[in-house]
C-alpha cells in the first residue's frame, strides 16, 4: 500500500473567503489578480526544495488560470525539467470554482474541463495526467460522467469525513464514489483518521492538526517517480495525502510534509 503524494496549487486569490463560493465568498482580494503574490513565490521555492530533497513522485494539481501568468509557466517549466521523472501534473479546475456549491452545471463543468485540459496539455506536455481534484473538495455525483466525458481517469477530491459532508451537493460520500466507479472514473480518496480530515487545512488546525501529523508519519512508502502509473489500478491500494503549495511558505519558507 504505497502513499501518493499530491499537492494543490492554490495561491491566495483563489482562497474560497475571496472567490469561488456563494456563500463563503465574502472577503474582497486586495492584491493584483493577475500576479503571484510573494507568499506563494516563497512556498514555490520550498516546495522546489522539498521535491530535492527525496525521490518520491508527486502530483501536483494545477489552477490552470496560472498558466495566464508567463512568470508561473517558467516556474512550472523548471520544475518539470528539473524532475521529469518524479513531478505529474493533474487538473484543480481552471478559476477554483467551489462547483457542487452552486448547484449542477454540466455545461459550464465541462467547459471549464475543456479549457484547463489544453492548457495543461500545452504547458505540462508529457507530464500532464488524466487526473482531477475538484477545487475546495466540493465534488458531487453529476460531476463524474462530464470527468469521464473529458478523458479523466482517476478522480481525487472525496475527502469522506463527516465534518464535511456539505461539499457533495447534497449526496453523500458513497453516492460519490459510486457516481465516479459508474463512470469509469477511479476514486482515490484522500487519507483519514477516525473518519476525520488530516490533510490540507487539517495539518494546520488545532486539535486537528496533532491528528494529521501522526497519521502522516505513519503512512505507508510514497510511490517512486516510476511508480506513477499505480495510481490507475483500480486493484491497487493506495494512501493519498496532500497539501498545499502555500503551506511551504510557512516557517520562514522551512516547513516540510510531515513524514
Amino acid at each position: 500500500m504505497p502513499t501518493w503524494f499530491t499537492v494543490d496549487s492554490d495561491d491566495l486569490r483563489h482562497l474560497p473567503k475571496h472567490q469561488g463560493h456563494p456563500t463563503r465568498s465574502t472577503v474582497p482580494f486586495n492584491g493584483h489578480p493577475d500576479e503571484l503574490s510573494s507568499t506563494f513565490q516563497d512556498g514555490w521555492q520550498g516546495f522546489v526544495s522539498w521535491m530535492a530533497s527525496h525521490e518520491s513522485a508527486v502530483t501536483l494539481f494545477l489552477i490552470t488560470d496560472l498558466l495566464e501568468n508567463e512568470a508561473f509557466v517558467a516556474m512550472l517549466t523548471g520544475a518539470l525539467t528539473r524532475f521529469p521523472t518524479r513531478l505529474t501534473v493533474g487538473c484543480h479546475g481552471h478559476e477554483h470554482r467551489s462547483w457542487s456549491a452552486w448547484g449542477k452545471d454540466v455545461e459550464g463543468f465541462s467547459a471549464t474541463l475543456a479549457c484547463s485540459t489544453a492548457l495543461l496539455k500545452q504547458h505540462a506536455g508529457d507530464a500532464f495526467r488524466p487526473y482531477f481534484r475538484a477545487p475546495n473538495g466540493y465534488v458531487a455525483p453529476w460531476m463524474a460522467p462530464v470527468l469521464a466525458q473529458h478523458g479523466f481517469t482517476v478522480d481525487s477530491s472525496v475527502n469522506p469525513s463527516w465534518l464535511v459532508q456539505r461539499k457533495t451537493g447534497g449526496a453523500s460520500w458513497s453516492e460519490v464514489e459510486e457516481a465516479m466507479a459508474e463512470a469509469g472514473v477511479l476514486e482515490r480518496s484522500w487519507l483519514t483518521r477516525w473518519t476525520l480530515p488530516v490533510n490540507g487545512p487539517a495539518l494546520f488546525r488545532f486539535p486537528l492538526s496533532l491528528l494529521a501529523r501522526r497519521a502522516w508519519k505513519k503512512t505507508p512508502k510514497p510511490l517512486s517517480g516510476g511508480e506513477i502509473g499505480r495510481v490507475e489500478r483500480p486493484s491497487e491500494n493506495i494512501t493519498t495525502v496532500y497539501c498545499h503549495v502555500l503551506d511551504f511558505a510557512r516557517n520562514q519558507g522551512t516547513w516540510t510534509p510531515p513524514r
